[in-house]
């Protein structure tokens, strides 16, 4: 063994095709991981600076009014404006039909807490877009590389076995190569397992913030007056 080259490389050229096919699903795995841990980042952060944009100018306009002619006028941005513009635009709605269908019946505070709460869960599932997939990944991909390492391994014995030279040597250089495996599957697991478990946390506390601005928003919508806690802060602003 004088000279034998051990290493990444040698893995590949040596790994026979079920080998290459558990390392090139992880590759994908892993590039699609990122992707994608890498675009809800991006969409948690747009969703963060469209709330606080959206809740600056809505709690300093002077009525609703303003707020469907302005801020509801364009595409809305963010889960915020388009639940206000859903809820704003409901009200109205009911306010000129009543409820001549089954989906509007009941008054008022009825019918917009149940576009509210559908409002919520829309805004729910699209914020828990590709979570399962980071999950998926993040479960199975140590025991895909753990796979991977106890077929290099059988292999490899196999080989040293027809050759009929057990020496440590031997063993240890195709034994440490198969290991690859492992650590490919932990590397894939490990930023997915840290993704999911931070984006859940995110999702959690802004569906939470959506949850409470709703109820102000049935309040204003359903007596005209601001929550006391909002009017509070108002005073103590000015």
């Amino acid at each position: 063994m004088e000279g034998a080259s051990f290493g990444f490389g040698h893995f590949l050229a040596s790994a026979d095709g079920l080998a290459r096919t558990l390392l090139a699903a992880m590759a994908l795995a892993s590039v699609v991981s990122w992707v994608l841990i890498l675009e809800r980042a991006w969409g948690n952060w747009r969703e963060r600076r469209a709330a606080q944009r959206f809740l600056a100018q809505f709690w300093a306009a002077p009525d609703l009014t303003v707020v469907a002619e302005q801020l509801c006028r364009a595409e809305p941005e963010g889960a915020h404006a388009r639940l206000t513009c859903e809820a704003l635009e409901a009200a109205r709605h009911h306010a000129q039909h009543g409820a001549v269908r089954l989906a509007e019946a009941g008054s008022l505070p009825d019918f917009l807490t149940r576009v509210l709460r559908r409002g919520i869960e829309l805004e729910t599932a699209r914020r828990e877009r590709g979570l399962t997939l980071l999950a998926s990944v993040g479960s199975t991909a140590p025991f895909v590389g753990l796979f991977g390492t106890v077929w290099g391994i059988h292999s490899a014995l196999v080989a040293i076995g027809m050759s009929g030279q057990g020496t440590l040597d031997r063993v240890a250089g195709p034994v440490g190569e198969a290991l690859i495996m492992t650590a490919a599957g932990l590397a894939v697991a490990i930023p997915a397992v840290l993704a999911y478990n931070a984006f859940t946390r995110s999702n959690r506390l802004a569906v939470a913030q959506l949850e409470a601005y709703a109820h102000d928003l049935l309040t204003l919508l359903t007596t005209g007056q601001a929550p006391a806690a909002r009017r509070v802060k108002f005073k103590e602003a000015a």
